[in-house]
C-alpha cells in the first residue's frame, strides 16, 4: 500500500518527536548558559552567536541588526517560520539559582526557554527529511523598540524564504503546566504608550492662589482617564488604560510649573484603539483647562493586536493533544507581543504554554522549570506540522 499524505505526516511527526527527545538534555544546558548571560534589546549579538552556533548555523546572515534567519530542509520552495526572541529585560535577578544572571539583566519573560527549545527543534529537524523547510527566526528587540518583528517581517531576507506561515510559542504564567492555549482570533492586545504634559504656573506652596498648580490637574486627569474604560468602552470588549509613571516638582514647598505622566493603552478592538487615542487627549485638555492649566498628550503607537489565523490554529489543536497537552481554546489577554507583525504578512499562530510558576512574567523571581523547554519545543513542532496539515503550505510529499 502506498502511504497517503496523512500517513506521511504521522510518520514525520513520530520521527521528529523521537529526534527532539534526544536533543533536550543539551537544550537544558543551553538554556542555563543563555540565562546566565542575558542581553537586553538591541544588544543581543552574543546571544545570537551562541544560539546560531548551537544550531550549527554560525554563518547565517544577520537580519534586523542582531537577528538571524536559519533555514533547515529544502533550499527551494516555501518555508514555515518558527520564532524565538533573543532579548532579555533590564531586571536584576532574584532567583538565587546557581546559573542566575551575572550582569544585572534577566530572562524574566522566558526567552531563554524559547531559544533553547527552538534550538532543539532545529537540531531534530536536521535529522529528518523535511518536506517543507523550517525557518528558525531568531528575533531581536521584542521587549523594546524599534520592533525586531516589524523589521524582519518587512525585510527582503524574510520574503526570500517564501514564508507560508509563522509559528510563535510563549510561556504564560496564567496557564497551568502541561496546558497549551491555541485560541482563534484576537488573542493579544494592540498597545499604545502615551505621555501627558500639564503646564501651569509655578510658585510658593504657601500661596497657591498666585500659581496655577499642575499637580491636582494631573491627578484629576489620571482618575478621569480610568472612566474611559469603565464608561465609554463596551463592557464586553477587553481594554486597559494604566498610568505607570508620574513626575512633578523638586521640593515640597514649591508648586512646579509642569507635571508629567506616562502610561499605556491596550485594546483588542481597532475601533476602541482609535477612540481611546482621541478621547485621552480630549480628557486631558478639558480637565487641565478647568484647573487653569494647559494639557497635551503625545501618543506613541506600538504593535497591533495579535490575531491567530483560524485555519492554522484549528490545525494545531489536535496535534497539541497528540503531543500530550491539555488544550485551552479560549485564553486571551491584554498582553502584547510584536509577533503580531508577522500575521500582517502571512498566516500566523501564537501558542501559549503554561509555565507552571506562581511568579508572573517580568518578575525578578520568574524561573520556569527545565521541563518547560520540552513543552515549548513540542508546541513549536506541533505548529510546524499544523502548517503542513492546514493546506496553507503547498502540497508536500
Amino acid at each position: 500500500m502506498i502511504a497517503g499524505p496523512a500517513d506521511r505526516l504521522a510518520e514525520l511527526a513520530a520521527r521528529l518527536r523521537g529526534l527532539l527527545a534526544a536533543e533536550l538534555p543539551a537544550a537544558v544546558e543551553l538554556r542555563r548558559e543563555l540565562h546566565r548571560h542575558p542581553e537586553v534589546s538591541g544588544d543581543e549579538a552574543r546571544t545570537a552567536e551562541v544560539v546560531a552556533t548551537a544550531m550549527d548555523a554560525r554563518e547565517a546572515p544577520a537580519v534586523a541588526g542582531t537577528g538571524r534567519l536559519i533555514r533547515i530542509g529544502p533550499s527551494l520552495g516555501p518555508a514555515v517560520g518558527v520564532r524565538a526572541e533573543l532579548d532579555a529585560l533590564p531586571v536584576p535577578e532574584e532567583t538565587g539559582v546557581a546559573w542566575a544572571s551575572v550582569n544585572g539583566a534577566m530572562h524574566a519573560c522566558g526567552h531563554d526557554v524559547h531559544l533553547a527549545a527552538l534550538t532543539a527543534v532545529v537540531r531534530a529537524a536536521r535529522g529528518a527529511e523535511l518536506p517543507v523547510a523550517l525557518l528558525a527566526i531568531l528575533q531581536p528587540r521584542e521587549e523594546a523598540g524599534p520592533s525586531g518583528a516589524l523589521e524582519i517581517a518587512a525585510s527582503p531576507g524574510f520574503a526570500g524564504h517564501d514564508p507560508a506561515a509563522v509559528i510563535g510559542v510563549h510561556l504564560q504564567h496564567q496557564l497551568r503546566g502541561g496546558t497549551v492555549a491555541a485560541a482563534e482570533g484576537t488573542i493579544n492586545a494592540a498597545t499604545d504608550d502615551f505621555e501627558i504634559t500639564v503646564t501651569g504656573r509655578g510658585g510658593h506652596a504657601g500661596y497657591p492662589q498666585l500659581a496655577a498648580d499642575p499637580v491636582p490637574a494631573l491627578c484629576q486627569c489620571v482618575l478621569t482617564l480610568q472612566q474611559l474604560i469603565s464608561r465609554r468602552i463596551d463592557p464586553t470588549h477587553a481594554a486597559v488604560l494604566s498610568v505607570g509613571m508620574l513626575h512633578a516638582g523638586h521640593a515640597p514647598n514649591v508648586i512646579p510649573a509642569t507635571a508629567t505622566a506616562q502610561g499605556t493603552m491596550r485594546t483588542l478592538d481597532d475601533r476602541d484603539r482609535d477612540f481611546l487615542r482621541i478621547a485621552v487627549s480630549e480628557v486631558v485638555s478639558d480637565t487641565c483647562r478647568a484647573h487653569g492649566c494647559a494639557g497635551s498628550v503625545t501618543v506613541m503607537p506600538h504593535e497591533p493586536a495579535l490575531v491567530n489565523h483560524a485555519k492554522l490554529t484549528a490545525a494545531c489543536q489536535p496535534l497539541l493533544r497528540q503531543a500530550g497537552f491539555a488544550v485551552d481554546t479560549q485564553f486571551r489577554s491584554c498582553g502584547a507581543d510584536d509577533f503580531s507583525y508577522y500575521g500582517r504578512q502571512v498566516p500566523s499562530v501564537m501558542l501559549f504554554v503554561g509555565s507552571g510558576t506562581t511568579q508572573t512574567l517580568h518578575d525578578a523571581h520568574f524561573l520556569p522549570a527545565e521541563d518547560t523547554i520540552g513543552h515549548v519545543a513540542r508546541a513549536m513542532l506541533a505548529g510546524y506540522l499544523a502548517a503542513l496539515q492546514s493546506g496553507l503550505v503547498p502540497a508536500h510529499t
